[in-house]
C-alpha cells in the first residue's frame, strides 16, 4: 500500500526546491559577470602576433605576443564573445586567424597592469597589414582605426 501525501505539501515541497535551486545558482550566475572595476575604463590599442584562437565557451580568447617598449614579445590574452556569438555575427571558424597573423587590437586592459584584454566593449579587432576589422564589440571605441594601411 502506497503512502498518499497531500497535494498542498507536494505543492510546498516544490517551492522549497525551485527557491533553493535558484538560491544555489544566482551566486554562479552574478559571478560571472563579475567584472565591475576589473577593467581600464580608457582604451589602449596594441598590435602583435597571434600565437592561439580559442574558441571556447563562454568566452573565445586570442593569444598573441605583443613587444614591450624594449622590444621584447610579452604575451597577452585578449577575452571575448562565444564561438557561436563570433560565427554568427562575424562568420568567425577556427581559420579565421592562425599563429603568426599580425592583428591590431583596442579594448580595456586589466588595472593590475597585467597582460590581458578584454575585447567586450568599446573594442575592434583588425587585420594590420590590410586595416579589414574583422570583429568590432557592440559599442565601439572611440578612436577610428589607424596604422599605415588605415589611410
Amino acid at each position: 500500500m502506497s503512502a498518499k501525501i497531500p497535494v498542498r505539501r507536494v505543492g510546498r515541497l516544490m517551492q522549497v526546491l525551485l527557491a533553493g535551486g535558484f538560491a544555489a545558482t544566482a551566486g554562479v550566475v552574478l559571478a560571472h559577470h563579475g567584472d565591475a572595476g576589473r577593467f581600464e575604463e580608457t582604451t589602449v590599442t596594441l598590435t602583435g602576433t597571434v600565437v592561439a584562437l580559442q574558441l571556447i565557451n563562454p568566452h573565445s580568447s586570442i593569444i598573441l605576443d605583443i613587444a614591450d617598449e624594449s622590444g621584447s614579445p610579452v604575451r597577452w590574452q585578449a577575452e571575448f564573445g562565444s564561438p557561436a556569438q563570433l560565427a554568427r555575427n562575424f562568420g568567425w571558424n577556427r581559420n579565421t586567424l592562425k599563429a603568426g597573423d599580425q592583428i591590431t587590437i583596442t579594448g580595456r586592459p586589466l588595472k593590475s597592469g597585467q597582460p590581458y584584454i578584454n575585447l567586450s566593449e568599446r573594442a575592434r579587432i583588425l587585420r594590420t597589414e590590410t586595416c579589414e576589422e574583422i570583429y568590432h564589440s557592440s559599442s565601439l571605441p572611440e578612436e577610428p582605426p589607424s596604422g599605415p594601411a588605415c589611410n
